[in-house]
């Protein structure tokens, strides 16, 4: 019994030690993403012709759910939530003050929606940097910043009874959260650099991805089947049309002429009738 006591009160000690000794972002830019990620919840609460409580529910949904579901996953330390004094506070008023009056962030459309693949970038550098402390593999750090930057979302929309934004064919923005969490993940674990760094990195190529996929329209593939793509065209089925065609229109032009010579031949001999039956009449 005391051996697993022992081991069990060595390896928090050390992960609290890890926690320790990393650069913690700072509190600044966690509360700004969970204030952007609160208030497009709200804006989608309005959308959708919800009350306050429904606004305030989706907007904690979206801006601290993926932390949520990344702390069940990994049942390591904390609870985001319950641990920041100020993640849940924020959240709510955000909420309130978005309900009460939408004026502050409808107008700017735009900038909303980069401040919202901001705080996308910036959930998915906070999930993969906490499951790091912990130890775990790098495709398990880029899993949970994935679940921190989209999992808000993905609950928003279940609780609305329709398909996840993340699962329907759109520009890139499931992607470039991974994106960033990789390149975060890579950057510190592997090319050993200052974790804010990195952070300030990660965020910037989140918004690039995202960006370039608006900018250029690209989409996230779907339906596809490689067995029902058309075959190549023969090279040797263009030269073989040409001369049909010319052959059909040499022959529909000599159709038009003979017809038209006919035309003419006819019109001589009634001419030629004509001039008959005036000479016959002025002989009688």
């Amino acid at each position: 019994m005391f051996p697993a006591v022992l081991a069990v009160t060595q390896s928090a000690v050390s992960a609290s030690v890890i926690a320790s000794e990393s650069v913690a972002i700072p509190l600044a830019f966690e509360l700004f993403a969970v204030v952007v990620a609160a208030a497009t919840g709200a804006l989608t609460a309005r959308e959708n012709k919800l009350d306050l409580v429904g606004a305030i529910g989706l907007a904690v949904l979206v801006s601290l759910g993926g932390g949520l579901i990344r702390d069940v996953i990994l049942q390591e330390g904390n609870v985001y939530i319950l641990r920041q004094p100020l993640a849940l506070p924020v959240a709510v008023a955000t909420a309130a003050a978005v309900f009460t009056f939408p004026v502050m962030v409808e107008k700017p459309d735009r900038l909303v929606a980069v401040l919202d693949i901001f705080s996308v970038g910036l959930f998915a550098v906070m999930g993969a940097d906490k499951t790091m402390l912990y130890g775990y593999p790098a495709i398990t750090c880029v899993m949970m910043g994935f679940f921190t930057a989209v999992g808000g979302g993905l609950l928003r929309d279940v609780c609305l009874a329709r398909v996840p934004y993340i699962f329907q064919r759109s520009n890139l923005y499931a992607i470039a959260a991974i994106a960033g969490a990789l390149t975060y993940i890579v950057l510190v674990q592997y090319l050993d650099i200052w974790n804010i760094a990195a952070a300030v990195i990660s965020v910037a190529v989140t918004m690039a991805v995202r960006w370039w996929s608006i900018r250029y329209n690209i989409m996230s593939p779907t339906e596809v089947d490689l067995h029902k793509l058309p075959e190549p065209v023969k090279k040797v089925a263009r030269p073989v049309v040409r001369p049909v065609r010319k052959a059909a229109q040499h022959v529909s032009t000599k159709t038009s002429r003979a017809a038209e010579q006919a035309r003419l031949r006819k019109i001589e001999r009634q001419h030629k009738r004509d001039r008959q039956r005036e000479t016959r009449r002025h002989r009688r």
